[in-house]
C-alpha cells in the first residue's frame, strides 16, 4: 500500500465466490469486513429491515451458496439464515417500521438503519461496504458496492439476513391482519394487494407517504417533484454496466 493518501490502494487478486473484494481488503490490512443490505424499500405496507453482517475470514463451505438473496428461493434462504448467523463473527438486524418511513421518508429511513445495523455489531469492523448507497456517519471507513449483494459475501450475507427476517414479519402480519394478502406479496404493489387496499382501506401498516396509499384514503397528492423523489429512491440505485462494482460516489464515507 502507498505510505499516503487515502483510500488505500489494494491489489485485487481471484479469489473464491464472493470474496474476491473482501480478500483484497483484509489482506490490506482492513479487516475484518462488515456488509449492509435492506430489504422492503419499494413496498407500500410493511417495516423496512436492515441487516449487517460481519463474516470469518474464513470461506466456510456451508456459506458457498451465498447470493443475492433475490436470486435464491425462499427454501435455500431458510436454509442459509441459521447458518449465517452461526457462522458470522456478528450480526444486527435493525427494523424501521411504516410510521418511522413516513415521517423521514425512506432514503433517511434505509442510510439511518444502516447506521444503526453497524452500531449494532457486537464486534468493531474494520471496513464496511453498504449495497449501493453511501452512508454517511458510519465511524469506520466505508465503501458503496453496485450490486454489492451479488458481488461481496458480506453484503450477500446480510441481504438474506434481512430479506427472510421481512418476509417472516409479513407473514406474521397476514395473520394479524387477514385479507391483504400480505404472506403472499409481501407489501409489494401486485394487482391483489392494490384491490384488497381499496377493498379495505390501509392498515397501520400500510406507508401513508407512498402515492397509491394516499390515493386509497382519497388524500391530495404531494408535490409532485417531492412524489417524483420518493419513487426513484424506493426503487433503489441504478444498476452498473460491465465488470465495474463500485459505486460512482465511491468516496470513503466517516
Amino acid at each position: 500500500m502507498p505510505s499516503t493518501g487515502w483510500p488505500p490502494r489494494v491489489v485485487m487478486r481471484r479469489a473464491g465466490g464472493l470474496r474476491t473484494l473482501e480478500a483484497a481488503l483484509i489482506r490490506n490490512g482492513l479487516g475484518p469486513v462488515a456488509g449492509v443490505d435492506e430489504a422492503g424499500r419499494g413496498p407500500c405496507a410493511g417495516p423496512l429491515v436492515v441487516a449487517a453482517c460481519l463474516l470469518a475470514p474464513k470461506a466456510y463451505d456451508k456459506l458457498a451458496g451465498l447470493d443475492d438473496s433475490k436470486k435464491l428461493s425462499e427454501a435455500t434462504r431458510e436454509e442459509l439464515f441459521p447458518v449465517i448467523t452461526r457462522l458470522s463473527l456478528a450480526y444486527e438486524i435493525v427494523v424501521v417500521p411504516a410510521w418511522e418511513i413516513d415521517s423521514i421518508g425512506i432514503h433517511v429511513s434505509n442510510i439511518e438503519g444502516m447506521r444503526r445495523a453497524v452500531a449494532g455489531l457486537k464486534q468493531t469492523p474494520g471496513y464496511v461496504l453498504t449495497d449501493g448507497f453511501r452512508v454517511p456517519g458510519i465511524p469506520v471507513p466505508s465503501l458503496p458496492v453496485i450490486g454489492g449483494d451479488a458481488a461481496a459475501a458480506c453484503i450477500a450475507a446480510a441481504s438474506i439476513l434481512a430479506k427472510v427476517t421481512r418476509d417472516r414479519m409479513m407473514v406474521e402480519l397476514d395473520r394479524r391482519l387477514p385479507g391483504y394478502g400480505f404472506a403472499a406479496h409481501k407489501g409489494y404493489n401486485t394487482p391483489e394487494h392494490t384491490d384488497a387496499l381499496h377493498r379495505l382501506g390501509p392498515s397501520n401498516e400500510h406507508r401513508r407517504s407512498w402515492r397509491n396509499v394516499r390515493d386509497a384514503m382519497g388524500l391530495r397528492p404531494p408535490d409532485a417533484a417531492v412524489d417524483y423523489t420518493d419513487t426513484i429512491l424506493a426503487s433503489g440505485p441504478a444498476k452498473g454496466s460491465g465488470d465495474s462494482r463500485v459505486a460512482g460516489d465511491a468516496a470513503h464515507a466517516r
